[in-house]
């Protein structure tokens, strides 16, 4: 179950993290009124908080992973 979760987090920390990295670089890289550099405070605020909360599921799924591993290790050197 630990794995199956874990695999569920790191696929929609991806996507999360993917998606609002994908649309700050459009809003920096984009020509017109509304982008370029002068926008880095906005693109932080908007962006870079599902960005950060995406890239938090990754590392929550990676350890819950990691634990189910050691967990069956475990279970191994018990028997």
């Amino acid at each position: 179950m630990k794995q199956t979760f874990g695999g569920i987090l790191i696929a929609i920390g991806v996507l999360l993290a993917g998606a609002s990295g994908l649309c700050s670089l459009t809003v920096l890289l984009s020509p017109g009124e509304f982008s370029g550099l002068g926008m880095w405070p906005a693109v932080l605020m908007v962006g870079g908080i599902p960005f950060a909360v995406g890239i938090g599921l990754i590392f929550w799924g990676r350890a819950l992973i990691r634990s189910h591993r050691r967990d069956e290790q475990q279970q191994l050197l018990d028997k």
